[in-house]
Formats: C-alpha cells, structure tokens, sequence
C-alpha cells in the first residue's frame, strides 16, 4: 500500500480479528457472501487488502438508483461533512450500524453532517428492509452498479465501510469494518475542525488513525468487537 493510502485509511484491525463480509456476486444466485478476515496491520496501522489499491484524496463521483427510484449523483450533496456508508442487507454489521448512522445524523445534521448509503445490493431486497426498519436517511442503491462504485474507492472487497468527508470533499478517513459511535465522534470532531480551518489534513488523518487503533485496542481487550 502506497504511503498516501496510509495517511488516509482508518481501519479496525482486532486482536482475534473483525470479520469482513466480501462482496456478493450478483451474477450468482442470491446467497449470503462467505466472510474473510483482515490481513495483519502494517506498521501505519492501516490493513491491506489483496490486491492493493489506492484509496482516493477525494470523493469520487457516481450515480445510482435512490430508494425513491431516479438516479441521483453523490457530488449532489453538498454538506459541510459528509459520511457515506457502503452496506449490504445481508450483513450482519452492516445492519447493527444504522441506528448509529441515524442517530448521527439526527444529532449532527445542524452542524452540516448528512449520511448516505449506498446500498450494494438487490434493489426489491434493500427497498423492503428500508420500509420495514422505516430507515430515512438517503440511500444509493446498485447491484453490478454498486460494486463498480465500492471500487472506487479501493475497498471494494469488504463490507462495510464508511468514509468521511470535509467540505472539500477530501477523504478524511475510511473505517473498514463495523463503525462506533467513538469512532465515529472522534471523526466528525476532527472533520469540523477541519471545516473551520483550525486542523491541516496532513495532521488529521495521522490523530484519526492513532486514536481508532488505540479504540480497537480498548475494545479488543474487553472482547467488545
């Protein structure tokens, strides 16, 4: 992994090992994805995938099928801060995340953060989930459209990841894995601080990185994962 991609992915790598859920083939019939774990962190902290990609500086742009149907573009929101969710609804992580992205998203909107999903998955499947858990923040949805879209990204083996944005659209970090709600402040403080000018890049991702492998230490000793 490039030294670039280090500064600026923010992985949970555990002692014992968080599960990935690798992308499901949409060619295939509709069975649940066999899980594979983490490789080992490198020095950075950052886990590499295999093959290696680069992660982006900033946001790439894509456009997918919303819940509501017509396609909409990720570069169409525009908010100071900006988490965007890579899910499925066959994951089990996944799933235990919404109700931190809603409760983000509630608590935060005033202060400019939005969350968006992307859901990589079959459309009648994620439309039927969103209505019976009544989930109201905006969703992205692609089947073969959606696994193009993880690629970009460089983590398009696993499931979920999340990053999160400054105003500039720079990726400030990527969690691969299951996110909390610690992290996830941690994050969105850094991201403000960022907005308001009082925080360079060059010394955010380096404080995010640290202070998420010191949580998944923490975690990882009380066998909370």
């Amino acid at each position: 992994m490039k030294k670039s991609t280090q500064l600026v992915i923010v992985v949970a790598a555990l002692a014992g090992g968080i599960a990935f859920v690798a992308i499901r083939s949409f060619l295939g019939p509709k069975t649940p994805a066999a899980a594979t774990a983490p490789t080992a962190p490198d020095s950075s902290g950052a886990a590499e995938s295999t093959p290696s990609k680069t992660i982006p500086e900033v946001l790439p742009d894509f456009s997918l099928a919303t819940l509501e149907g017509p396609p909409r573009a990720l570069s169409s929101f525009d908010h100071p801060s900006l988490i965007v969710n890579f899910w499925a609804t066959w994951c089990a992580p996944c799933r235990r995340e919404i109700p931190l992205l809603r409760q983000l998203r509630t608590e935060r909107g005033a202060r400019g953060v939005e969350v968006v999903g992307v859901a990589v998955d079959f459309r009648e499947d994620v439309v039927k989930y969103a209505k019976d858990i009544g989930l109201d923040y905006p969703l992205l949805i692609g089947e073969e459209d959606g696994v193009a879209a993880a690629d970009l990204f460089g983590v398009s083996t696993a499931f979920p990841f999340t990053i999160f944005a400054d105003a500039k659209r720079r990726i400030v970090a990527v969690k691969i894995g299951e996110l909390h709600a610690d992290e996830a402040a941690f994050i969105l403080d850094h991201v403000e601080k960022l907005n308001s000018g009082s925080l360079t890049i060059e010394a955010a991702r380096p404080l995010i990185r640290d202070e998420i492998k010191r949580l998944d230490a923490l975690r990882s000793a009380a066998g909370k994962f």
